[in-house]
């Protein structure tokens, strides 16, 4: 009998789904939540940490670049969902529609992996890529995605991040630019408000 790896790791990952109320509960915020940390870390590097824009505009092109392969993938290609065939325990409620690659996977993936090409943020690379590999079983063991899903996010984030470095001297300089622009409303409104006050 031959048996589909894909589906035995996700029984593995998702039977234990629906037994530990503690462990369910710890497992659905991974899956939905982790990834507002990496928001709220690039946003917070943005407005903070001036010196890392160009980094943090990197890791937002590696994100919308895998979305937009994602996009492109699903037009050709459809996979159901565990709960569409259906089979494994479902702790999220989530709409009907392709699983391979998972966005979700995809966007923190590629915030960790862009992160980890610069010499001054790859310890917070590392440890997000932590969290995105942790974030991925937990979409696992909720019942949205196979494990299959994650590799192909991690597929798919890897491809960007590895054409943005092959275009990082290009961009770079339309970077400068948009942080410039930034920064001058950014004055325009410090000054704005020390009138006001």
């Amino acid at each position: 009998m031959i048996t589909d790896p894909n589906l035995t790791l996700f029984h593995i990952i998702n039977d234990m789904a629906g037994k530990n109320s503690a462990l369910d509960t710890a497992m659905i915020f991974a899956a939905n939540y982790l990834i507002y940390v990496f928001c709220i870390y690039l946003a917070y590097t943005w407005l903070a940490k001036n010196e890392y824009r160009q980094e943090v505009l990197f890791s937002g092109y590696a994100a919308l670049l895998g979305l937009g392969t994602n996009f492109i993938i699903n037009l050709f290609y459809f996979h159901p969902r565990p709960f569409m065939i259906p089979t494994g325990t479902l702790l999220i409620a989530h709409a009907a529609e392709s699983s391979f690659p998972s966005d979700h996977a995809t966007i923190m993936f590629a915030v960790s992996l862009m992160l980890l090409t610069f010499r001054d943020l790859r310890q917070s690379g590392a440890v997000f890529l932590v969290l995105a590999f942790v974030s991925g079983l937990a979409r696992v063991y909720s019942g949205l995605h196979f494990p299959m899903d994650m590799a192909g996010s991690l597929l798919v984030a890897s491809l960007s991040v590895g054409i943005l470095l092959a275009l990082k001297d290009y961009l770079i300089p339309i970077n400068r630019i948009f942080i410039t622009y930034f920064e001058n409303i950014e004055k325009k409104l410090i000054r704005g408000s020390l009138k006001t006050s």
